[in-house]
């Protein structure tokens, strides 16, 4: 794995200009997102017929003209993409993987005792809850869009403005955030664990060099630790093994056109993004609310940072609607051709757009289901704290 330091300076940043950062999250070390060659040459369906009009149900304002041609496909296109390997289907789960599945789901680390990491990331809806924004303990808002947790482990940084550089280091102060779990003071979060008799002895198995075994940074570590096991594979990662029928002809053409548009400028390799920071906006401003946000100007407290948000990785973006940092955007065929619009100022045609999210369908999967399944909670002590 490679880790960027999340405060690095913009001029680091790669720069390029994308069609579809839909800007969707969750985000720790970056995954191996590089320009992976393949050695198979799946079929030209360059015969094939192209993606019928199916309507983008778009609303935007009226613009000029757009192309409704669709490039066909080439194998050489593959060359910036690599496939999830096979092996995060059969995760090692050791003692932290399992606490911290149990944690991520015990809605008793949040001070109303009535949400859980699994209440906004919802892993039976790819990672995410489908609001615009997340819903915490107490009915608490955030102002962000909660970002999926599949794939998260690939990412370079984590938060929509990339303010923690693993998983682990998001996780901490994202569990005490008054907006999301707010139990309070650090302190207060390892008292509620260590009332939790089974908790106490199962943080001594996972972490018995660390005094005292239950803290919020071990606690942090064993959430972080089981959300970075949480990869999901899809049809395109079988098609880029070599698997050529797991795609057909249509959804190439869509491929293709998604590299012709100038997307793989920030989305490319493992997870199709999650490698860079972008300004949203960067051809043609992008309105308010959405465009007037600081993004990660509140990070850092740089000019040159301002509007500046994580690319996310594309995989199940068409499952984590609605889409943008603030959950402005309704519809994926809207995100898409806005984001053409705003990212590289061009106009996408109907057919364009409903071929780039056929593609964009492929990139559904899911986790493995022994590290998705919601476990059995240990009982509450006498001393575990009640409800707020």
């Amino acid at each position: 794995m490679v880790r960027r330091d999340a405060n690095r300076p913009a001029s680091s940043r790669r720069l390029g200009a994308s069609v579809l950062a839909v800007f969707v999250v969750s985000a720790g070390a970056a995954g191996s997102a590089g320009c992976d060659k393949k050695g198979h040459a799946p079929p030209d369906p360059s015969e094939a017929p192209g993606v019928a009009n199916g309507g983008s149900g778009a609303s935007a304002s009226p613009a000029p003209a757009a192309s409704t041609a669709l490039p066909a496909f080439d194998p050489a296109q593959l060359n910036l993409f690599a496939p999830i390997p096979e092996a995060v289907e059969k995760p090692v789960v050791d003692e932290t993987i399992k606490l911290g599945r149990m944690l991520f789901f015990d809605a008793r680390l949040s001070r109303g005792h009535d949400v859980s990491c699994a209440s906004c990331h919802d892993l039976g809806r790819a990672g995410q809850d489908g609001e615009p924004t997340a819903k915490g303990a107490k009915q608490a808002r955030s102002k962000r869009n909660t970002a999926t947790v599949l794939n998260a482990g690939g990412s370079f940084a984590q938060g929509w403005d990339a303010r923690a550089a693993s998983v682990e280091d998001f996780v901490g102060p994202h569990l005490l955030d008054p907006a999301i779990m707010g139990p309070g003071a650090e302190a207060h979060l390892a008292e509620v664990v260590l009332s939790i008799p089974a908790y106490a002895a199962a943080f001594k198995k996972a972490f018995p060099d660390d005094k005292p075994a239950v803290s919020s940074e071990t606690i942090a570590r064993a959430i972080g630790g089981y959300t970075t096991k949480l990869f999901a594979r899809s049809r395109w990662d079988r098609y880029l093994g070599g698997e050529t029928a797991a795609l057909d002809a249509a959804e190439l053409r869509g491929f293709a056109m998604f590299v012709e548009a100038g997307c793989t400028s920030c989305h490319q390799g493992k997870y199709l993004g999650g490698t860079q920071t972008q300004k949203l906006g960067i051809a043609k401003a992008w309105p308010p609310p959405a465009g007037t946000d600081l993004g990660r100007f509140e990070v850092t407290k740089q000019d040159v940072d301002r509007g500046m948000w994580k690319v996310p990785t594309l995989r199940n973006v068409t499952r984590t609607g609605p889409w943008l940092h603030d959950g402005s955007i309704s519809s994926i065929e809207e995100v898409t051709r806005l984001m053409a619009r705003h990212q590289v100022g061009r106009e996408l045609g109907d057919p364009q757009v409903a071929a780039i999210v056929a593609w964009l369908r492929t990139l559904e999967g899911d986790a493995p289901t022994e590290l998705t399944t919601k476990p059995a909670l240990p009982p509450s002590g006498p001393k575990t704290p009640r409800a707020e």
